[in-house]
């Protein structure tokens, strides 16, 4: 599956940014979609994930209650809505994709991603 992640851009902290993921090349409701980050410096880290039909997902600690991860199996498109921004989560966000993730924050898990967008608060 081929993985194409748009939305990213510059906002300021307490703004709101809405991230796309649009999947192509599979059947997208047979796989796990997760976002990861990563800042200059620092390792790649989850962020967020759903399951194939959307009625599981699970959070990192750091953007529980701000961000919520959605996808439309009909649209072949996963989702991140980022409210309340802070400056720490500036970082490139990538969308991932595995068929199956029992280790669901682990990167390697992953066996597709998308090429990254960057987002940027500034404080």
């Amino acid at each position: 599956v081929q993985l194409q992640a748009s939305g990213g851009g510059l906002v300021q902290a307490g703004g709101s940014l809405r991230l796309s993921c649009a999947a192509s090349g599979g059947t997208f409701s047979y796989y796990v979609m997760a976002w990861f980050r990563q800042a200059p410096g620092k390792e790649r880290e989850f962020v967020a994930c759903i399951y194939w039909s959307g009625g599981s997902t699970y959070y990192a600690d750091s953007v529980k209650g701000r961000f919520t991860i959605s996808r439309d199996n009909a649209e072949n498109t996963v989702y991140l809505q980022m409210n309340s921004l802070k400056p720490e989560d500036t970082a490139v966000y990538y969308c991932a994709a595995a068929r199956y993730a029992s280790d669901y924050v682990s990167p390697r898990q992953y066996r597709h991603w998308g090429q990254g967008t960057q987002v940027t608060v500034s404080s």
